[in-house]
């Protein structure tokens, strides 16, 4: 083999594993990428149903006593993605007015959690 054969071989050699190593990097992202703990969401609503603008969400970790607030949209929504393994309990305030408190047991093994909070619904 002459030394110009052997080095377009090597090129090709090289290109083609830079290639592979390329397609294997996308085919499997790293743990970084998925989204870590689960994710507790929904509305907070009137008693019509209708979405409660700014109304303030309510989380509580049951073991650590640790609050995260929320304020909610205009579409109504809430979210608290990232959550641990632990019980919660969430509620929503409006204007003096509260929602029910709703539980998230530890033990609930989804990895995405919907619950409607209705305001002055106790």
């Amino acid at each position: 083999m002459t030394p110009r054969l052997a080095l377009k071989s090597a090129s090709l050699i090289a290109g083609a594993l830079l290639l592979v190593m390329s397609l294997a990097a996308h085919a499997a992202p790293d743990k970084k990428d998925k989204p870590q703990g689960r994710l507790l969401f929904g509305k907070v609503l009137d008693q019509q149903d209708n979405p409660v603008v700014n109304a303030i969400v309510y989380l509580t970790n049951t073991r650590t006593h640790a609050v995260k607030t929320y304020i909610v949209g205009q579409d109504g929504t809430y979210r608290f993605p990232g959550l641990s393994t632990v019980d919660y309990e969430v509620y929503a305030q409006y204007s003096g007015q509260k929602s029910g408190t709703k539980s998230v047991s530890q033990f609930d093994d989804r990895s995405q959690v919907y619950i409607d909070l209705k305001i002055g619904a106790q």
